[in-house]
């Protein structure tokens, strides 16, 4: 079942769009305590290198309420690792039987909840408390249906319900097979160079985005429309967009 053109542009447009504006919000966003002092002489940085800002004055001083908590390395979320990561080990595959049986039935459950047209039977996939599945590379706040269905570009949330169904249905990826941090991720896409696909591989991909989407992926690094995971013991961990 593809997700109509249009549809699927707003919302992956909405995801980069986001993503530039939290860009520029993180350079925008450092205070006076980073400016220069008055004697100091900065040199201009070289054409086409975007300055980094100084870091807040007392940023590192654990005693500081207003401290900056130290940044999550990027593998260490598995929601935002993408390709090229070189401490992952990456298998793919389309073959569901392949897949552990606990891992195999909420994956179907899943599915079977977005084909019902009704957000709703997703509460008990999502869960409660620690183990509620993260929808929002951000903090969610109330009610995850609420939230799934506000994101979606229609009141009733079929357009995520749309989204959902067509994202496990694409291959997927198996990070780390055999560890602690094993992990099942739809789209393989999130883990494979877009810029390297094959022509098979990108008539799945537009399944999922357009090729103007397509595009601008690859110029931004990797695959950031939306992609899910499940754990070898059957719990949904995410299901996100945007980097």
């Amino acid at each position: 079942m593809a997700v109509p053109t249009d549809i699927r542009f707003k919302a992956c447009s909405a995801v980069l769009a986001t993503g530039l504006a939290l860009t520029v919000a993180a350079f925008l966003g450092t205070g006076p305590a980073s400016a220069s002092s008055a004697g100091d002489i900065v040199a201009p940085p070289p054409s086409g290198v975007v300055p980094v800002p100084a870091p807040m004055a007392g940023a590192d001083d654990p005693n500081n309420p207003l401290a900056v908590p130290p940044a999550v390395p990027r593998g260490g979320d598995p929601a935002r690792t993408h390709a090229g990561t070189e401490e992952n080990t990456i298998e793919f595959s389309d073959d569901v039987s392949l897949l552990p049986v606990p891992v195999r039935r909420m994956r179907e459950l899943i599915m079977e909840a977005a084909r019902s047209g009704d957000p709703e039977q997703l509460r008990p996939l999502i869960g409660t408390g620690a183990d509620t599945t993260r929808l929002s590379l951000a903090e969610v706040e109330g009610d995850p249906v609420a939230y799934f269905k506000s994101i979606s570009g229609d009141a009733e949330g079929h357009e995520m319900l749309a989204i959902l169904l067509e994202v496990f249905e694409a291959g997927y990826a198996r990070f780390d097979p055999g560890t602690d941090a094993e992990l099942y991720v739809w789209p393989d896409f999130f883990a494979k160079p877009l810029d390297a696909l094959t022509p098979q591989e990108r008539v799945e991909l537009f399944k999922l985005v357009t090729a103007g989407d397509y595009e601008d992926m690859v110029g931004f690094g990797s695959y950031i429309f939306f992609r899910a995971a499940i754990t070898p013991e059957g719990r949904w961990l995410f299901f996100v967009a945007g980097d």
